[in-house]
């Protein structure tokens, strides 16, 4: 394993958000400050739990109220805060969560002869944008078409010739599959997961990552992630997705 490599592949993939908001002075932020929706790592500690966000950094809830939150070590969320403080009990900031959702997290699995068609390569539709990686995450938003029974699958992907691949050109190279099971009803919504790219073997110098898929719009594709590559969104989710989120079950495995 490489997971230093993977690491600092992670780091320049993505130039982090600088905080959006200021401290109005040396005790703390106003209380009506409040972030955008952020992508973060639940991290359980006890019987207590932090948030490892990705443009923040770790972030300790003050609030102990979270309705029927319960937090799950490794565990990807959307969440927004208020933040109150810095440098707070060892943690980058003490926050107050006004919002968390927790999101699909699944790890980077391998794909063979034999498994193939038990991750399928159904279309997805996926927006420009809507691919990011962070704090070691590949995080993914797409238009989910509904299922009527039978959750659909989504998965990260790793072959034996994309690992050849990775040793010949310097990329990490991946594949994200979808398995609709031909269950669909026609209903699109918003589906996000967020995939552990944290502990893959990287290729010597990497060089980025390179993802296929199967779009929608464009058919079998691949995107290419160069180190230098910067998103000024990086770490940020949709604010109309998180809306969505909160009202509905997204249908995946």
């Amino acid at each position: 394993m490489n997971m230093k490599k993977l690491q600092a592949l992670a780091l320049l993939l993505c130039l982090a958000l600088l905080p959006t908001l200021q401290s109005c002075d040396d005790d703390g932020y106003s209380v009506g400050d409040f972030t955008p929706p952020l992508w973060a790592t639940v991290r359980v500690t006890g019987n207590a739990f932090y948030l490892d966000c990705d443009v923040w950094g770790t972030l300790w809830p003050v609030n102990t109220d979270l309705g029927h939150y319960h937090p799950v070590d490794g565990q990807r969320v959307i969440t927004v805060f208020n933040p109150l403080s810095d440098a707070f009990g060892g943690y980058d900031h003490a926050v107050k969560i006004l919002r968390i959702r927790e999101v699909l997290t699944k790890e980077v699995e391998t794909l063979t002869a034999e498994n193939e068609a038990e991750f399928g390569n159904d279309s997805v539709l996926i927006y420009q944008g809507d691919i990011s990686i962070s704090n070691g995450y590949m995080n993914i938003i797409f238009m989910q078409n509904l299922p009527s029974k039978t959750k659909h699958r989504i998965s990260l992907v790793r072959s034996q010739e994309d690992i050849d691949a990775s040793a010949e050109d310097g990329y990490l190279h991946l594949q994200l599959r979808y398995n609709d099971y031909d269950d669909t009803t026609g209903y699109a919504r918003p589906g996000v997961v967020s995939f552990n790219l944290n502990g893959l073997e990287t290729p010597e110098n990497p060089k980025g990552i390179k993802l296929k898929l199967n779009s929608i719009k464009n058919g079998e594709v691949e995107i290419t992630f160069q180190l230098e590559d910067s998103d000024s969104d990086s770490g940020t989710a949709n604010t109309e997705i998180l809306d969505k989120f909160d009202a509905m079950e997204t249908m995946l495995q």
